[in-house]
């Protein structure tokens, strides 16, 4: 199967009901668990003035107001309020090796769910969110916005995923991501990071943006199973490979790749002073995420 293609047509009702049904359940996990967790960890992008007050002892004095002390005798130090409002980017990998997974729940769907989680905390903190999909180019980019209706959309394209690459050029989507976002966003980056030579536009990104790579796994693609022979085929393209699983050699050789390719990208991560999120494909994607925040904010 294609990516982007699914395997029988849906109703409008179908697909109404589907995003509906992650709606629900994101909105109820956001109230619950997760909002207070996103709000500590992501801040406003500055300071405003709010107000002045009497000055109080173990104040900073450079935040007097000279101005005001001078015409009430009594000093008076200005106070500022955090600009709370952020624009969050979710920039979702659509190539063919990220729409295929466990038939328990399709990467489609858990990719919607994280998205919806994502955005309803956005929205919920009255920030602006937005999708890029990409694959081997610019899929689709929807601009960031507020409100319901909107995360609604992203939801919807996040299911139904409307891409013709199968390959995956993240350093493409990443300068992409620099030139139509203009002021400094958080970026969710959602990809398996099966892909190479990504590591200059992600310093780039990373310097410009709030980039939380986001790096979806699948515990069953970690290990071979001793399956015997058996057909390999690579999802982004390539000639089929067959393959003695049963052999003790052939496993340790798959998983010394596996392992070689995460490290690399590990080091890629280190490289632009960034922490990865990993979610399993299979599992809960509640308790990593306010696991997630909370580390991030005691680094803060």
């Amino acid at each position: 199967m294609n990516a982007g293609t699914t395997t029988t047509a849906q109703t409008p009702q179908e697909v109404l009901r589907r995003v509906r049904r992650i709606e629900i359940r994101a909105r109820r996990l956001v109230d619950q668990v997760v909002a207070g967790e996103y709000h500590s960890t992501f801040r406003g992008q500055g300071l405003e003035f709010d107000q002045v007050r009497e000055y109080c002892p173990g104040d900073d004095v450079r935040a007097i107001d000279w101005n005001v002390t001078a015409r009430t005798g009594h000093p008076f130090i200005k106070t500022f309020a955090e600009t709370r409002e952020l624009t969050v980017i979710l920039a979702v990998d659509g190539s063919a090796s990220t729409r295929v997974g466990p038939a328990a729940v399709t990467v489609a769907e858990r990719l919607a769910e994280v998205g919806a989680l994502l955005a309803f905390s956005a929205i919920r903190n009255n920030d602006k969110a937005g999708l890029l999909l990409f694959t081997d180019r610019i899929e689709s980019f929807v601009p960031p916005r507020k409100g319901s209706h909107h995360c609604l959309r992203l939801i919807r394209d996040l299911l139904y995923p409307a891409v013709t690459g199968v390959r995956t050029d993240l350093g493409g989507a990443l300068a992409y991501l620099s030139r139509v976002v203009r002021r400094r966003a958080v970026v969710f980056l959602l990809s398996d990071f099966f892909a190479t030579g990504f590591g200059p536009d992600l310093r780039v990104a990373a310097r410009r943006h709030e980039v939380v790579p986001v790096r979806l796994t699948d515990p069953l693609g970690e290990e071979l199973p001793a399956a015997g022979l058996t057909c390999l085929t690579d999802p982004e393209g390539g000639a089929p490979v067959w393959v003695d699983t049963a052999s003790a050699a052939v496993r340790a050789a798959y998983r010394s790749a596996r392992g070689r390719h995460r490290a690399e990208v590990d080091r890629l991560f280190r490289g632009a002073r960034l922490l990865p999120l990993d979610l399993d494909l299979t599992g809960d994607c509640v308790a990593p995420l306010r696991s997630y925040f909370h580390q991030r904010g005691m680094r803060r």
